[in-house]
């Protein structure tokens, strides 16, 4: 997972949002010490966004597909892709560079699995409509998740409380990046299945001699 400072060192990639809302120590370890280590389930969902990103750009209809498609906010800091968005043709749409007319931006975040409700998707769904509300001066009311093992959609509703809440989440990933803080580990279930498990250590105490008795049976081979 390479590029997550883009533009210039003060833009968070918008995908640190999802890391963000799955896991502060995550996304810091992420951001800060460039951590990444691929297992079977986030293997799966860069495969998936990979298929995703080689279709370009298709015309249907109405409607303009366009896939790997580059966002920002300067308001907000961040920068990062869209995997797809809709761009489908409306008189009481909006005006959208390269194309002519108007039109209506509806931008899709891919995921690998089945249907499930996670907070941080919608956060990381609703950053790509404000950056691109602010740059195409637009209104986007929602938008979806399409999860690729179910092949269905789900529908996201951008309320003020989503919007809040997103822009809370890079105002604090700013203030981690700002101090290079990485917050504490919070052992539970969820960190099984998180590829960082072995780099986190969130298991240990946090006191410095379990931390040390750990990293020497890692180098040990135990």
């Amino acid at each position: 997972m390479n590029g997550l400072k883009s533009m210039d060192n003060d833009y968070i990639h918008l995908s640190l949002l999802s890391q963000f809302g799955f896991c502060t120590r995550r996304a810091a370890l992420v951001m800060l010490e460039n951590a990444w280590h691929d297992n079977e389930y986030t293997a799966e969902g860069t495969m998936s966004h990979e298929r995703v990103h080689t279709q370009g750009q298709v015309k249907r209809s109405d409607t303009i597909f366009l896939y790997d498609f580059r966002v920002y906010s300067h308001v907000m800091r961040l920068s990062g892709k869209c995997d797809c968005i809709e761009a489908t043709f409306d008189e009481s749409g909006y005006t959208f560079p390269f194309y002519e007319g108007k039109f209506k931006l509806y931008p899709i975040e891919y995921k690998h699995g089945v249907i499930r409700n996670e907070e941080e998707y919608n956060c990381q769904l609703c950053a790509q409509a404000m950056c691109l509300e602010e740059t195409y001066n637009c209104k986007i009311s929602s938008s979806a998740v399409f999860y690729t093992n179910s092949h269905r959609r789900v529908e996201i509703l951008f309320d003020d409380v989503l919007r809040s809440t997103v822009i809370s989440m890079a105002k604090a990933l700013h203030e981690m990046l700002d101090t290079g803080k990485v917050p504490k580990a919070d052992f539970s279930a969820k960190c099984k299945k998180c590829s960082l498990n072995d780099f986190c250590l969130p298991e240990i105490s946090t006191s410095a001699k379990g931390y040390n008795k750990k990293l020497r049976q890692i180098a040990l081979g135990g």
